[in-house]
């Protein structure tokens, strides 16, 4: 169903509850006759559908642009472009300005534009206007609020590390601030040794994967096996490769690749258990010591230092069956070179991780994925090392990456200029591939999804959405007051948008609407945004919509009215501040007329229907 249908719809409920009188001006609109089609688009069985498929679902009804080239901006429209050319796909032309200036402001910030520079971007007619607002948008504060919220989820940062989150949290909004190189971030991370994580924030990811012992297993508070200190040495190798090396190697944590991986990744398959003890025998000298007060053991303070003996590969595990023993010293599993003699075990694997190919591999198409709906190599954290050369692929095996040429120039490029991240983000926001418009002309065809023919559209996620609804609203939320945090320190002070927290502390109403839109635990990998049965029941009844819509509390609904006599402008203003577009003229004749019945009541239905839209709801 096309957009101006839903919007139809929704208002038409709006004036049937006007039409019946329906209580007064603080109400919330009844929406127990609402259509199902309204948001029909979000589902399609129990399996979430492709990139191509669900923007092809999404997009129907929408106006098809006219097809038309697109200008080179960089190598990766070389690739991009040049490869669909060659195999005689078609792609959707360039997005227009004010699709382009939604989604880059969402995909780069979180947040979706205020009125004021939808305006202003539209108004401005300079042929560098694109550029000029991704370099903006990456200079921005809420740019490095977004994205250490993404690292805070990737790292799983949540209260095991007590106050050290917060710390951590800092430190990696300052970082992608400064543009820190991303390289010395992950060695400062994998190297990191503390007297207390409170104090040193890149301690705080190895804290966080601590593993506790065996309850009554240490006779004295203070005593290291408080702690089981191998499983944590093994959770700390698994974090490093799927973070950092975009792999898995938790299964070979467990048991030797062959006879188990054969049909999943070659190149692990090929791997043994004792390959991921040596990987994990970097961390065989660190002590992980929770501090001690009264006798008791914090867990989630600690020290951390590198005076252990070293990996223990008998060592029991409360997690994996039992080691069974085999060489102990250090090895990097993705080419079996040892530490220098006498260095510093972490140290030299942060060395050699970073200097390996497939970091820079692994981070560029995590980010690429992030920014385009798709990874090269999808899921990006499931790289196949056997399977990256079109060249020497495995009988029975296609080709992992999608554009492995692409994928080895991002990476070249990545490492020539300092593992900048803001210089990949740029690069990217500013390709004629990641600017197409989701619309697509002709018909599309689901093979068409490997080329990036068309820009593919995602569901917000559960901190954008909350924070869209309150920018379109002018209704903040309010994160981080209330009780002390752990030991005596000050409550943060209260902020307004869900991705500026550390850690989510969400209770009642907003707890619900956030868990039902997805908000990661940080106890699993945070995954995108699925379709659920639940979610428009969220968007129609919960508070989190109904509450901000009103016209109180110095809401955009209520200083509309109070500023405008004009319902045209009132209708033109919530549409703009909402979707980042005017209305359609039978959109803004049919709003207008619920105003004309009951002007508040009407204002209020008004920005709730635009709110249900899935035009809102996703990214473009």
């Amino acid at each position: 169903m096309c957009a101006k249908k839903h919007i139809h719809l929704l208002l038409l409920v709006s004036v049937c509850l006007v039409a019946a009188d329906k209580p007064s001006t603080q109400a919330k609109p009844d929406i127990s006759e609402m259509p199902a089609s309204i948001h029909a688009p979000l589902f399609q069985g129990k399996k979430p559908p492709q990139a191509g498929a669900l923007t092809e679902r999404v997009t129907a009804g929408m106006a098809k642009p006219a097809a038309a080239g697109v200008p080179v901006r960089n190598f990766i429209d070389e690739q991009i472009f040049g490869r669909m050319q060659r195999d005689g796909i078609p792609h959707a032309p360039l997005a227009t300005d004010r699709e382009f200036i939604r989604r880059v402001t969402l995909d780069l910030t979180g947040r979706i534009p205020s009125s004021a520079d939808v305006t202003a971007f539209l108004n401005d007619a300079a042929p560098d206007r694109r550029e000029r607002l991704v370099a903006r948008l990456i200079e921005s504060p809420e740019f490095a609020d977004k994205w250490a919220y993404f690292l805070m989820d990737t790292f799983r940062a949540n209260g095991k590390m007590m106050r050290g989150v917060s710390l951590f949290h800092s430190m990696l909004k300052d970082s992608l601030a400064a543009d820190r190189p991303y390289d010395d971030l992950a060695r400062s991370v994998i190297a990191a040794s503390a007297k207390s994580n409170y104090v040193v924030a890149a301690a705080n990811p190895i804290v966080r994967e601590h593993v506790e012992g065996k309850p009554g297993e240490a006779d004295h508070a203070d005593d290291l096996r408080k702690i089981h200190q191998m499983d944590t040495h093994d959770e700390l190798a698994i974090l490093f490769g799927k973070v950092f090396l975009g792999m898995n190697l938790s299964c070979i944590a467990c048991h030797d690749g062959k006879g188990h991986l054969e049909k999943v990744n070659v190149y692990l398959a090929s791997k043994k258990r004792t390959d991921f003890f040596r990987m994990a025998a970097f961390m065989g000298n660190t002590r992980y010591i929770p501090h001690v007060e009264g006798r008791e053991a914090k867990m989630g303070h600690f020290t951390v230092d590198d005076l252990a003996p070293g990996y223990d590969t008998k060592g029991d595990s409360m997690l994996r069956i039992k080691r069974f023993g085999g060489p102990s010293a250090p090895k990097f599993v993705l080419t079996d070179e040892a530490p220098k003699p006498g260095a510093h075990a972490r140290e030299e694997l942060a060395r050699m991780l970073t200097a390996d190919p497939q970091f820079a591999r692994a981070t560029v198409n995590m980010f690429w994925a992030k920014l385009m709906g798709v990874g090269i190599v999808d899921p990006y954290d499931e790289f196949d090392l056997a399977r990256q050369d079109p060249k020497n692929v495995p009988a029975g095996w296609e080709l992992q990456p999608s554009h492995p040429e692409l994928l080895n120039a991002l990476a070249a490029d990545f490492r020539k200029n300092g593992h900048s991240l803001h210089r990949l983000f740029s690069l990217i926001c500013n390709s004629s591939a990641y600017q197409l418009s989701a619309r697509f002309p002709g018909e599309w065809k689901e093979s068409y999804t490997k080329y990036y023919a068309r820009k593919f559209v995602r569901m917000l996620s559960a901190e954008e959405l909350h924070d869209a609804i309150a920018t379109a609203t002018g209704r903040p939320g309010n994160f981080g007051g209330g009780k002390r945090g752990a030991e005596g320190e000050e409550a943060p002070q209260p902020v307004g948008m869900a991705m500026q927290v550390a850690v989510p502390r969400n209770s009642g109403e907003l707890k619900s609407f956030m868990q039902a839109f997805g908000q990661a635990n940080r106890g699993t990998p945070a995954r995108p945004s699925q379709p659920s049965p639940l979610q428009p029941i969220m968007l129609m009844r919960s508070p989190v919509v109904t509450d901000r819509v009103l016209a109180a509390k110095d809401s955009r609904v209520q200083r509309l009215l109070d500023s405008y006599k004009d319902d045209g402008k009132v209708v033109d203003e919530l549409f703009l501040a909402t979707l980042a577009r005017a209305p359609h003229a039978e959109e803004r004749t049919l709003a207008t007329s619920v105003m004309a019945r009951n002007r508040v009541e009407g204002a209020q239905n008004v920005q709730w229907a635009l709110l249900n839209l899935v035009e809102f709801l996703y990214n473009f």
